[in-house]
């Protein structure tokens, strides 16, 4: 088994004490322009104890040239601050995620979950790599499992083989942090927008931005959680009054399919979280550079994706359904 190595306290966004979920692009650290670019990936960051101690994979590097995979999803500006227009970018964001909300109102979770089983989600994902000084790259598609404590207190697990994790231990989550993830702490979180929206305020971090942290968060949670029925309702409410989200009518996942997806434009790059167009649950991530950027990756890129192909709850971790 491969042991991830150690990551200094100090390397992680301030006061982020949770299982750090891997985002698209995660921590993007820009350097003033007469310096190279670093970037860092947080693979999956773990705390344990009243002071974190975390380990995490990291990559860090200085990146010349490189390219990505090819986007067909065109270039679409994101709305601007202020309130929802019913006409505008952000009013058929606002229309798309009610949508959304209301599919995710009437979604089936298992009954009778217990407090000593595992959420297990499968996955496919790609992310930007860079080995030395070659020209970064986007990797390829590659399979991701992860079992997660469903009351947060038992070690979960991450089973990762392209990237040498396997059978990787999760540690707990510190009992009593407002922004853990498990099922029996988000089954608390509030079903109403307006207090879903406050949440994510007081708990999103590590972005250059509010409205960016908390559209991260938000993938976050559609991706390796399992959210209550009544609170994933409220969290899509909730994302449509982050600033600058718009709608991409063909976005594809990493597993080829094609949906529709709600997206936002931060730091020369478009994330979007896909949904199925006729069902509108959620299928995966995609990141695409929207200009040319100083590592490498072109204008239409894409640099990033992921697919949620498998959720469920099971009694132990590594256990597959």
């Amino acid at each position: 088994m491969n042991q991830l190595p150690e990551l200094p306290e100090r390397d992680l966004p301030p006061g982020r004490h949770r299982l750090l979920k891997e985002h698209l692009m995660t921590e993007i650290r820009q350097e003033p322009s007469e310096a190279p670019v670093r970037r860092r990936f947080l693979r999956t960051a773990l705390v344990a104890g009243a002071v974190a101690a975390v380990t995490a994979v990291v990559v860090t590097f200085t990146v010349p040239s490189g390219r990505g995979e090819r986007a067909a999803a065109p270039d679409r500006p994101a709305a601007t601050k202020g309130a929802v227009e019913p006409g505008g970018a952000a009013g058929e964001a606002a229309r798309l995620l009610e949508g959304i909300a209301l599919a995710a109102e009437h979604a089936e979770v298992p009954a009778g979950i217990r407090d000593d089983q595992f959420v297990y989600i499968r996955s496919k994902v790609a992310w930007t790599s860079q080995s030395n000084d070659e020209p970064a790259k986007l990797d390829p598609v590659h399979e991701r499992e992860v079992w997660l404590s469903v009351d947060g207190s038992r070690k979960g697990l991450l089973d990762e083989p392209y990237r040498d994790l396997d059978d990787v231990p999760l540690d707990r989550e510190v009992a009593g942090n407002p922004s853990n993830t498990n099922y029996r702490h988000l089954q608390t979180l509030p079903t109403d927008p307006g207090k879903m929206y406050a949440w994510l305020n007081s708990v999103s971090q590590g972005s250059n931005s509010k409205d960016e942290a908390n559209f991260v968060l938000v993938g976050d949670l559609a991706r390796e959680s399992l959210m209550p029925p009544a609170q994933a309702a409220a969290l899509y409410r909730a994302a449509a009054r982050i600033s600058g989200v718009f709608v991409i009518d063909d976005a594809v996942d990493a597993a080829g399919r094609h949906g529709v997806a709600v997206a936002r434009v931060d730091r020369g790059q478009r994330f979007e979280l896909i949904f199925d167009k006729k069902t509108k649950e959620f299928l995966g991530e995609r990141a695409v550079a929207v200009e040319d950027l100083p590592w490498g990756f072109k204008k239409g890129d894409v640099t990033a994706r992921t697919a949620i192909l498998e959720r469920a709850v099971v009694d132990k971790a590594g256990q597959r359904p």
